[in-house]
C-alpha cells in the first residue's frame, strides 16, 4: 500500500485517553491527533519519538491528522495503525505473497459465521480440492528485545475467543489460520506473550496441536509505502 500523500512528521509529546496523542510538528506547531490503536502500545508511545501523520483533509473531523508510524530508538519503523493489518493481508493475498495460501482463487473479507462471530478472511477455490480456509489476523508491534515480537500486548479475552472460533471451524473440516501481521521492522521472530496473557498463550499452543496453522509475515515500512513481505518464524 502506498501512502496517498506525503506523511507529515513531528515528535510525540504524549498519548492519552487511548485514542488521542499530542504531537509537535517539525514546523513547531502543536496539535492533537487521532491515535488508531486501542492496545497498550508498549514501546510505541515513547515521548519525543519521531512520528508520521496522515492528513484526512476532512473538515468534519475533530482531529484532522491520524498517527500512522513511529520510529523506535533503534531506528526501526513501526505502524501503530492496527486496522492497517487486514488491508495489508488482503493486498498480500491478492498478490500471492503469502506462499502457504497462494493456491486459493477466491478471497472474501469479514466472513460472518453461523454463531454470529466474524472471521477476517474466508478463502475458497471451487475448482480444486482445497478445503475452505478461514483466517484471523493479529497485528504485532510489541518488541521484547533481541528481535523478538509478542502478542498480545494486554490481556485479551477477545483474541482467545477468536482462536476458539477457528478451532470450531477446524472440527467442521475447514482449514484455519492465525496470521500475525508484524508491523515492527525490528521484529524477526514472533511468540505468544505468555508473561502478559498466559491463557492466550496456552490456548494458542493447544490450538496449534489440533490443526491451527500459525503464520507470521513482516511488513516493509517507509515514508512511501507499507506492505507485507517476508515470512517470520513463530515460536509457540
Amino acid at each position: 500500500m502506498k501512502w496517498p500523500e506525503r506523511l507529515v512528521q513531528g515528535h510525540l509529546l504524549k498519548r492519552y485517553k487511548r485514542f488521542l496523542a499530542d504531537v509537535v510538528l517539525d514546523s513547531g506547531e502543536e496539535l492533537t491527533v487521532h491515535c488508531p490503536n486501542t492496545g497498550a502500545m508498549t514501546g510505541c508511545a515513547v515521548a519525543d519519538s519521531r512520528v508520521y501523520l496522515l492528513d484526512s483533509h476532512n473538515p468534519k473531523r475533530k482531529y484532522a491528522y491520524t498517527w500512522e508510524l513511529v520510529e523506535s530508538d533503534s531506528g526501526a519503523m513501526i505502524c501503530i495503525h492496527s486496522a492497517r493489518a487486514n488491508g495489508l493481508v488482503a493486498e498480500a493475498l491478492a498478490a500471492s505473497r503469502i506462499a502457504p495460501l497462494a493456491a486459493y482463487t477466491n478471497i472474501h473479507r469479514e466472513k460472518t459465521l453461523a454463531s454470529g462471530s466474524r472471521i477476517d478472511f474466508f478463502l475458497s477455490s471451487p475448482k480444486t480440492a482445497l478445503p475452505d480456509c478461514y483466517i484471523e489476523v493479529k497485528s504485532v508491534t510489541l518488541h521484547c528485545g533481541e528481535g523478538i515480537g509478542a502478542f498480545p500486548d494486554a490481556v485479551s479475552t477477545r483474541a482467545v475467543r477468536h482462536i476458539e472460533d477457528l478451532l470450531d471451524l477446524r472440527r467442521q473440516g475447514a482449514r484455519v489460520v492465525l496470521l500475525f501481521a508484524v508491523l515492527h521492522e525490528g521484529i524477526d521472530v514472533v511468540r505468544p506473550a505468555a508473561e502478559i496473557d498466559p491463557v492466550y498463550a496456552q490456548t494458542l499452543k493447544l490450538a496449534a496441536e489440533h490443526g491451527l496453522e500459525v503464520l507470521a509475515y513482516k511488513a516493509v515500512i517507509n515514508e512511501s509505502e507499507i506492505f507485507l513481505a517476508d515470512p517470520l518464524p513463530v515460536i509457540l
